[in-house]
């Protein structure tokens, strides 16, 4: 027995292996090590795109990926005056690129991006080598360029799991998302394709979206005009915005330039020679945060916006059934009126100007609207050293009030206030609230020396900016009525309430053209009609007599004058004397409407004086007649509008009337040249030396409440007003429009002059034959002879 069991053991003991067999052995293995993990790997990427851990972009979504796209403003000379947005982003084509930018960043964030197609399988296995292996977690995940734009254009949203491994799993998930995404974009799209989107999804920090916004923020560049050492900035700037930014943190970004510029080094974009001079230069900025408060144009863009996006007008928000008339005839004929309602994208929405990426190109030209807004600035600035002055001598802000309008009109300031709306959504009671504007705290305030830092009670701020001296100008052009500069205040941030459209103010004695294209017109007088200097009454419909006083000292000498000497000297008297000839106001104020003007015009006799509110942009459009021959064209301030991808979508062409003849048009600019010549608008001569033809006309309100002044060239008219937020702010000496408004259109016309590429020269004509335009009444008798005038009728009261 035991022999047996002796055998048999040595028959069962293991046979020693073949080195044949244990190679075969170690491949199986091998094979398994390799297949079993890309098995898997595929099964779970097979399983991802069909739609196992989430939905996929579709086709079209990735032809056509969805993101939210500035809205840009530009200038008829092809400048971006501004943009509308909730995140800044304009999109560039590849060949609109700075080469040294797709070297900076293919240099950096993936060196065979040429050579993939999606995934760089080579950087995965480096990482995981050296992050599984080693331990370094500093080797990122190895995701290609193409990859990141796939992350960009759909976002992982892994912040909603609860839990740190339910994290871990949506992020390996959205991992596999994105393989499958960045190989679909890469069939879908080519390699610079590619390169452009991802440049036009990144965000550089500085509230700019895309690489034409960071050029523009950072260097005041567009992308193509980037140097290398600006692009590796750029490049570099995208690892972590606030980290690298330049403007933060610039010794990071000194550093991490240098790195990008190493790689670009290594990799052949550039030499050793321009590594070591660019990496030793100092970065240089040219940086301009892009706001919706800041740029050029702020108050044309504000009222773009106003206009693009008004709903259908509602009787309840009209004070009166003419307000709410004629704005819902501007609904109805006005195409840009409402644009947004009124036009639906493919998918049936509504536009929006803050994603959709709309061009809207303005009838604007930047270096006037440059020069505007100069002018105003400047010569406010001179008008509040006046204020200040009266105020300290004064030691009163608020003219003529009692303590408790003053208090209401405090009161009023401080429940429209950004602070007030913000406490009280916050559940503060309204003793809570008014109890903190009392309290100092730190703050910004506008001066017109600059913004200062400083620490006031929001009370003393209120008072501060209601101090403040306002001021508003538009120049269009009047063969076209195209607007060519828009100002709507000295500074948007501070001041958002548009003084040039939406405010509405006296217009004192700038509407007496009217009343003299009245006479001329449907009279027959003409600009040598004798009128006695006298004061006129004229018995009202209540049965009171009327009779306007004159601004100033004036003398009534009785002596014959022409009607043009009324009007070069601004007289109210002559004016008065129009109205009484006309005997209904009615059909003045239809006349008026005719012209241009159209906000409600009072039928009173006092219209004449410049009774009614009305905007100086419809004041300026409607001057603008004289200089078109007698005919009215509605000033128009955008062109057309196009989508993201420059398809048209919409064209404007302004309106027009035939408003008076061609004969009345001219004999008005004959008039209208007098006040320069010889009367109120005079400074624009002997102070800005003008020698060419120009009229004009100036007016002020009530208690100098009010200053305006409006000019007539052949080819641009512009109008100024100058005043306060609050009427009851106002100079008591030297408000007048020749003080305070004109010296703003002349600082416009003397840059505007000096600028020969504008086209718009002192030499210019009106094009109106000289009998028309200058009238020599002493030696003219026919004219002085018609027409017949009776004493008793017109001349004494």
């Amino acid at each position: 027995m035991t022999q047996n069991r002796g055998k048999q053991s040595r028959n069962t003991a293991p046979k020693k292996e073949s080195g044949r067999a244990k190679r075969s052995r170690l491949i199986r293995w091998a094979w398994a090590v390799v297949y079993i993990p890309v098995g898997l790997l595929a099964l779970v990427l097979a399983l991802t795109a069909v739609g196992a851990f989430g939905k996929l972009p579709t086709f079209e979504e990735l032809e056509n990926p969805k993101s939210a796209l500035a809205t840009e403003i530009y200038s008829e000379d092809g400048k971006v005056l501004g943009s509308f947005f909730i995140e800044n982003r304009s999109n560039v084509e590849y060949d609109e690129l700075a080469p040294s930018l797709v070297a900076a960043l293919v240099a950096t964030e993936d060196s065979r991006y040429y050579s993939h197609s999606g995934i760089d399988f080579i950087s995965l296995a480096r990482v995981a080598v050296k992050t599984l292996v080693g331990g370094d977690s500093s080797q990122g995940g190895g995701s290609t360029i193409t990859q990141q734009l796939a992350k960009n254009l759909f976002p992982r949203g892994i912040n909603s799991a609860s839990t740190s491994i339910g994290r871990k799993l949506k992020l390996v998930r959205s991992k596999f998302k994105e393989w499958i995404v960045a190989v679909k974009l890469e069939h879908n799209y080519t390699k610079d394709e590619i390169v452009a989107m991802y440049f036009n999804t990144m965000d550089y920090g500085s509230n700019a979206v895309g690489i034409k916004s960071a050029a523009q923020t950072f260097f005041g560049k567009l992308p193509s005009e980037l140097s290398i050492q600006e692009s590796a900035v750029l490049v570099g700037v995208l690892n972590a915005t606030t980290r690298y930014s330049p403007v933060r943190n610039y010794d990071n970004a000194i550093k991490r330039r240098n790195l990008v510029l190493s790689r670009m080094q290594v990799h052949g974009s550039i030499t050793k020679a321009q590594y070591d001079s660019i990496s030793a230069l100092p970065i240089e900025l040219n940086y301009r945060p892009i706001s919706q408060n800041e740029g050029m144009a702020q108050y044309l863009r504000g009222m773009i916006r106003q206009v693009m996006t008004a709903r259908e007008p509602q009787r309840r928000n009209y004070w009166s059934e003419y307000d709410y008339k004629y704005e819902l005839e501007r609904w109805h004929n006005n195409p840009l009126y409402g644009w947004c309602h009124k036009n639906k994208k493919p998918d049936g929405s509504n536009y929006n100007l803050d994603i959709d990426g709309l061009k809207i190109y303005t009838t604007i030209n930047s270096v006037m609207q440059t020069y505007a807004e100069e002018a105003v600035v400047s010569e406010l600035a001179k008008t509040q050293k006046a204020m200040d002055a009266q105020v300290r001598a004064t030691k009163q802000l608020f003219v003529d009030t009692t303590p408790e309008q003053r208090e209401k009109i405090i009161r009023n300031a401080m429940r429209t206030s950004d602070r007030w709306r913000e406490m009280k959504n916050d559940g503060y009671t309204n003793d809570q609230i008014t109890a903190s504007f009392d309290v100092p705290c730190k703050m910004r305030i506008f001066t017109y020396t600059g913004i200062k830092d400083t620490v006031m009670t929001p009370h003393d701020s209120i008072l501060h900016h209601k101090r403040i001296m306002r001021g508003s100008f538009m120049a269009v052009e009047p063969q076209t009525g195209h607007v060519k500069a828009y100002v709507g205040g000295p500074n948007y941030r501070y001041f958002k309430y548009d003084m040039a459209k939406q405010s509405k103010r006296q217009p004192g004695s700038t509407i007496k053209p009217f009343i003299y294209t009245f006479a001329i017109d449907h009279l027959g007088f003409t600009p040598c009609t004798m009128v006695p200097n006298l004061p006129v009454t004229i018995e009202t419909y209540t049965g009171e007599p009327w009779t306007p006083k004159e601004a100033g000292k004036v003398e009534y000498t009785g002596e014959l004058k022409p009607l043009k000497w009324g009007l070069a000297n601004s007289r109210n008297n002559y004016s008065a004397w129009i109205m009484k000839q006309a005997k209904q106001p009615e059909a003045v104020a239809d006349f008026i409407h005719n012209m241009g003007v159209r906000s409600f015009i009072d039928p009173v006799y006092a219209l004449c004086l410049g009774s009614s509110e009305v905007s100086l942009f419809e004041m300026t459009g409607a001057f603008a007649t004289f200089a078109n021959h007698g005919v009215n064209i509605e000033p128009i301030f955008v062109t057309r509008i196009e989508d993201r991808q420059g398809n048209l979508l919409a064209s404007f062409v302004p309106t027009s009337n035939d408003a008076v003849s061609e004969e009345t048009a001219h004999t008005m600019l004959g008039m209208l040249q007098n006040v320069i010549n010889a009367g109120t608008g005079g400074r624009l001569r002997w102070q800005y030396g003008f020698r060419g033809e120009m009229g004009g006309k100036t007016g002020t309100s009530q208690e100098n409440r009010d200053a305006w002044f409006i000019g007539v060239t052949p080819k641009l008219v512009a109008g100024v007003w100058v005043g306060a937020e609050d009427q009851s702010v106002h100079l008591t000496r030297g408000g007048e429009g020749s003080q305070r408004a004109l010296p703003i259109f002349g600082e416009f016309m003397k840059r505007v002059y000096a600028n020969p590429r504008l086209g718009i020269y002192e030499t210019d004509s009106f094009g109106v034959p000289p009998t028309r335009l200058y009238y020599n009444c002493e030696e003219n008798h026919e004219q002085l002879s018609a027409p017949t005038i009776t004493e008793d009728d017109e001349f004494f009261d």
